[in-house]
């Protein structure tokens, strides 16, 4: 009576009213409602069969546990292995706007109430965002619009940004609900669009519950037109009348215009020009037909443009346009004989001169084309030149065409144009010479700058020179050349191409193809890195790396105090594969006594060698290095300023860096960084001769959100010449807490007669180390496997599992180490260690000869291994290695000693280390035996 009066006293001092909390979750996403409560307290006296939990939502039932049945409504789920823990939790299953209000949740035990909590669960969607596409009319008021859709809560805030500046302050929008319970909004920017708007980056930043997302775009400026419309004066009211419509100052190049007589809409086709200040301009004809220039009346040139709600349109009538005013004219008969003198005159003189300008213009079309001259050296990145010399007497009406291989080369330079008109001046690289000396080229001027490439094509731009005159016969000179940038992927391999015709003509008159270049690309040469070997520390690696060159012939020459030293492992002799961008890279190693370094005096210098250089590339390391040693990072608080130190020694030169960076893990162990300001470091402080040592440390004050969040961490980051990368110490921002030990082993026989023992901790900071043994009256060390994973709780786990095979032979008289057997089995760890009961656990037989199956297992030494068994563990980083346990049989021959196995606990958190043990039984015993 008295013992369970003392227990109802312990279980309402563990009566705790938790207060008011709040749990947020994404639309269609699971969220967890806390509910835990302390059983342990009160020792084994606790009868769960009187625990009872119920979970309400808006006074009706969710879930109810210990009652006469354990119910939990559809859409809501909770873990019962977690009661024994006292996790009471409610999972909520894909979050929805119905879900959202106030659970409470109760906990009694024999009808007193143990806990109570309120738990308010609510709905956070954020907006996505959108931006429709339209056009802007240049100085028109014009308004923009974001969409913001699906979000909740509201309100949201929206502002406006131009090339990065707030151009409208955030204002909140509580915005509309829709038919999905969501709200959606619509921020708006009204102004007038100028010319400097044009390719400029404008973004809707949308603000909501602490979110911030922001969608960039950029304009569509129409610049309206001005039109002007006119005609073609005609000799004769009864012949077609062309109508022509000038189009002025007007942007983008895409325009159409439209041709109405009378309210009727007649055809055009277009042709469009460009002005040198980035608009364009076009003149479109129509020919009225005699009878529809009869009807008379009024003709319109209608112009519609990107953005514009109503055409541009000009109008005119046709009688003040066409005055139709009478003129004197012939009869026909008068027609008749003007016509056929006419027509004697000009076929008598067609037929003369047609035979004298054929023999001269066959004389004159003769032309003398050289060949293409290539630039001595073509490097990527530099600008290189092509050129092709033209003589003959009629060069100036010769036009040249150039191609990459058999792909017409475009003009991609630009000279005095914005970037919005850069799609306007892509024309092909073909230049027409016109009489007096003149040359029609692209529009850009050859003096503007050269821009990066465009495109694959890369860049180019031609260059002109002529015709000049070369001799006293009348022959002309021309040079036609091609400035371009090389890149690799275009014109590896290609030949450039000229074709020679003349103007207004299809036929090509000479054609002439380059031969094939070489591409070249220096190499870019690192410091020469020297670092200790890890099988012999007395001497020093020397290694130097060279990438980005082409081709990939290179050479590596060693020197030392004018001696000179084979390379070790260069990649240069064995031609190295290229990257994605088809430059090539190679290293090469030098190796040297250490006591040659030591001496300080001692000079190595590296020459490369390549084609792409005018002189070798020279690299240049003297004296002695050590890599430095670098402890574990340590930590002392004093009040509620923390300290945190760590010891670097034995490193030369004394040269050293060394920067602390606070580190945050999240769920998936991806990690942030952010550098911490404030660290302090003493020495360096010379231990020997040629040794150093030095003091980091780091006073810091630990902020109130690191104490609830244990998962971040500090990181001491090292830097020193002989490390090829720096070294890293961790600290954990975690107290050390001790872990969870179950009361007992859990053990699993197999069929062939091997057990399975496994151990499984919870939680705890750092990680515990585990050491089993096994034997009869004495106990030897046996090998064990361990594995960590995050468990449902969230909290770490540990499980350690060990795997061991009885034997009644004399054991092996030997002394060396515990390995791994030859001839055995291995198994499965991943099945082992999750669950250590399950049936039928797999085997791997590791014998590879036959011979060696045929010896008996029982005659095996203990846990003797070769080299080759240790060559197979690495090959199956998952097999559970089997120990083999002899047991001395007692002086009666059917009674042998009871196997004992036993694993032994420490942690930091530990006083003393904690024991568990596992006894063979008696009956086992007997049986076995």
């Amino acid at each position: 009576m008295w013992c369970k009066v003392l227990a109802y006293v312990v279980l309402l001092t563990l009566i705790k009213h938790v207060s008011l909390s709040e749990i947020q979750a994404s639309p269609n996403t699971n969220a967890t409602l806390p509910c835990n409560v302390t059983l342990s307290a009160a020792g084994d006296n606790i009868n769960q069969s009187l625990i009872a939990v119920s979970w309400i939502k808006n006074g009706s039932e969710i879930a109810s546990f210990g009652k006469p049945a354990t119910q939990i409504k559809e859409g809501f789920s909770w873990d019962n292995a977690d009661f024994v823990n006292g996790d009471f939790s409610l999972v909520v299953l894909k979050a929805s706007l119905d879900l959202q209000g106030m659970y409470e949740c109760t906990i009694t035990y024999n009808f007193t109430i143990l806990h109570y909590s309120n738990v308010t669960f609510s709905i956070v969607a954020f907006p996505t965002l959108s931006i429709p596409h339209q056009w802007v009319v240049l100085e028109t008021k014009t308004q923009l619009k974001c969409h913001a859709d699906g979000f909740y809560p509201p309100p949201v805030s929206f502002s406006w940004t131009r090339a990065g500046e707030v151009i409208q302050p955030p204002y909140q929008v509580e915005g509309e609900l829709t038919p999905d319970g969501y709200y959606r909004a619509v921020g708006n920017l009204t102004f007038y669009p100028s010319h400097e708007d044009q390719n400029v980056t404008f973004g809707c930043k949308v603000s909501h519950s602490g979110n911030y997302q922001e969608l960039d775009f950029q304009l569509n400026i129409t610049r309206p037109s001005t039109l002007r419309l006119s005609v073609l004066p005609t000799t004769s009211k009864n012949s077609p009348l062309t109508l022509y419509c000038d189009v002025e100052s007007f942007y983008p190049e895409e325009v159409s215009v439209s041709w109405y007589q009378n309210g009727t809409t007649l055809l055009d086709l277009p042709v469009t020009e460009q002005n040198p200040d980035g608009s364009y301009r076009t003149r479109r004809y129509y020919t009225l037909s005699p009878e529809q220039r009869a009807q008379r009346g009024k003709v319109e040139c209608a112009v519609n443009q990107p953005g514009l709600v109503n055409p541009v349109s000009s109008s005119a009538y046709l009688d003040k346009l066409d005055p139709q005013n009478e003129a004197p004219v012939l009869n026909n008969s008068a027609k008749a004989a003007v016509a056929m003198m006419c027509i004697s005159i000009v076929l008598v003189f067609l037929l003369c001169f047609g035979f004298s300008w054929r023999r001269r213009d066959e004389k004159q079309k003769s032309l003398s084309v050289s060949g293409i001259i290539l630039p001595p050296r073509v490097i990527v990145g530099q600008k290189g030149r092509v050129s092709l010399s033209i003589e003959g007497r009629r060069v100036d009406r010769v036009q040249t065409a150039w191609f990459l291989n058999d792909t017409p080369i475009f003009d991609t330079s630009l000279a005095g144009t914005s970037k919005a008109n850069f799609n306007c001046l892509c024309n092909p690289l073909i230049t027409i010479h016109l009489p007096y000396g003149l040359t029609l080229t692209s529009p850009v001027s050859e003096k503007g700058p050269l821009l990066l490439s465009r495109g694959e094509m890369g860049y180019y731009k031609l260059h002109t020179q002529g015709p000049l005159h070369s001799s006293k016969n009348g022959t002309q000179q021309l040079i036609s050349s091609l400035t371009f940038i090389p890149q690799i992927s275009v014109h590896k391999g290609a030949v450039f191409k000229c074709q020679v015709s003349y103007i207004g003509k299809d036929k090509i008159v000479e054609e002439r193809v380059s031969e094939k270049f070489t591409v070249l690309s220096p190499p870019e040469v690192s410091e020469i890195q020297l670092a200790e070997t890890h099988r012999d520390k007395d001497v020093i690696s020397l290694t130097v790396r060279a990438s980005h060159f082409h081709p990939d012939v290179i050479t590596f020459r060693w020197f030392c105090q004018g001696g000179e030293l084979s390379p070790v492992a260069s990649q240069a002799s064995s031609s190295p594969r290229p990257n994605s961008e088809g430059f090539f890279s190679a290293y090469s190693q030098c190796k040297l006594p250490c006591t040659e370094l030591e001496k300080g005096a001692t000079k190595v210098w590296v020459s490369v060698h390549h084609i792409a250089l005018k002189q070798p590339i020279t690299r240049e390391t003297r004296g002695f290095i050590r890599r430095p040693c670098v402890s574990e990072i340590v930590s002392s608080t004093v009040s509620q300023d923390q300290t945190l130190g760590c010891e670097i020694t034995d490193f030369y030169p004394p040269n050293i860096s060394v920067t602390w960076l606070r580190f945050r893990e999240g769920e998936q162990d991806d990690g942030e960084e952010e550098v911490i300001k404030g660290g302090e470091i003493w020495g360096p402080i010379q231990t020997e001769p040629r040794l150093y040592r030095v003091t980091a440390t780091l006073k810091r004050r630990a902020t109130n959100q690191e104490k609830i969040d244990k998962r971040g961490g500090i990181i001491c980051r090292v830097r020193h010449c002989s490390l090829q990368d720096p070294v890293e110490k961790h600290w954990r921002n975690a107290d050390i807490v001790a872990p969870s030990i179950p009361p007992s082993i859990s053990v699993c026989w197999s069929s062939e007669g091997i057990g399975v023992f496994s151990l499984l901790l919870n939680g705890g900071h750092p990680k515990a180390k585990l050491q089993w043994s096994a034997g009869g009256p004495t106990l030897l060390p046996l090998v064990s496997n361990e594995t960590e994973e995050i468990g449902d709780d969230g909290r770490r786990e540990m499980k350690s599992v060990c795997a061991l095979e009885m034997s009644t032979s004399l054991p092996s008289q030997t002394n060396e180490p515990l390995k791994r057997r030859t001839n055995g089995y291995a198994i499965k760890t991943k099945a082992a260690v999750t669950d250590p009961d399950i049936e039928g656990i797999q085997y791997i037989d590791e014998n590879v000869d036959e011979e060696s199956n045929t010896i008996d297992r029982d005659e095996d030494s203990t846990s003797d291994v070769d080299e080759d068994s240790e060559k197979d563990g690495e090959d199956d980083p998952s097999a559970l290695h089997i120990n083999k346990v002899n047991l001395s049989r007692a002086p009666k021959e059917n009674e042998r000693a009871r196997l004992r196995v036993c694993v032994e606990i420490t942690h930091p958190a530990l006083k003393l280390p904690v024991y568990r043990t596992w006894t063979e039984p008696n009956e086992e015993n007997s049986s076995t035996a």
